[in-house]
């Protein structure tokens, strides 16, 4: 048969941040569109195929569905086929998703390769991928291989550092000063705002004494009348006609 013709796209990793881009067992692709559309009719699919990137120059094309690699058998054959994808769902009018996942089937592994598995990646890798555009009689299309992919390697729990245990006493005390010193600041803060509304509101009541002070009259009391003398108190002896100028001392005045 003749060989498949050779496309120019070459799949990527989305290069925008985006959450679960990269994990452990699986890594995004960026969804093809108008890739296949002059290479593919209704009755063709469109396959990924995933092989390690030092194995990819050896992987051949399967010449039919019955010959497609199996998940199952990555790790002795080092390749497999995923996706498996009617080829109008990558026309340039189909709404699809932005993104392909690979990887994040984890209840295929048990099917003995009866469907397409899109099972966890056993390993960081790196990886290369491909699409490959498969008819009656074969392939039809493929691109062209993507650069390596690294998906993220897990921690050892031999590589953890104890460290952090033994200085869970200096943690605690330095929480507890940033602790205090936080408890003070906002006493600080506090007082600070009280003392600014208690001199305020003291502004203002001292305002309204004064302005109380300033309208309170007082012409309208009438003057002090003059008080009559005690019964004791009298004339004094003085020459007549001169009026009363002392006091009046006990007993009769000598003129009387």
């Amino acid at each position: 048969p003749a060989p498949p013709a050779l496309l120019p796209y070459v799949p990527r990793v989305p290069p925008a941040a985006l959450p679960g881009k990269l994990t452990a067992t699986t890594f995004a692709l960026e969804r093809p569109c108008c890739i296949f559309d002059r290479h593919a009719n209704a009755s063709d699919t469109i396959w990924l195929a995933v092989a390690f990137a030092n194995a990819s120059a050896a992987f051949r094309n399967p010449p039919s569905r019955a010959d497609v690699p199996p998940y199952e058998r990555l790790p002795t054959a080092h390749s497999y086929m995923t996706l498996e994808t009617a080829a109008a769902a990558y026309a340039c009018s189909a709404p699809s998703p932005a993104i392909l996942r690979v990887g994040s089937d984890t209840a295929c592994g048990g099917q003995g390769g009866r469907d397409p598995c899109n099972g966890p990646l056993p390993s960081p890798g790196p990886y290369r991928v491909k699409f490959l555009v498969m008819g009656c009689h074969g392939p039809k299309a493929e691109t062209r291989w993507s650069d390596p992919i690294l998906l993220r390697r897990a921690g050892s729990p031999s590589t953890i550092d104890p460290a952090p245990t033994h200085r869970g006493g200096d943690v605690v005390v330095i929480a507890s000063i940033l602790a205090s010193l936080g408890t003070v600041l906002a006493v600080m803060v506090l007082s600070a705002i009280g003392a600014e509304a208690w001199g305020s509101l003291c502004h203002q009541d001292s305002g309204t004494v004064v302005f109380a002070r300033r309208s309170y009259r007082t012409h309208h009391i009438p003057p002090a009348l003059p008080q009559s003398l005690p019964p004791s108190c009298g004339c004094g002896c003085s020459p007549p006609g001169l009026g009363c100028f002392a006091p009046r001392p006990p007993g009769p005045c000598p003129a009387e």
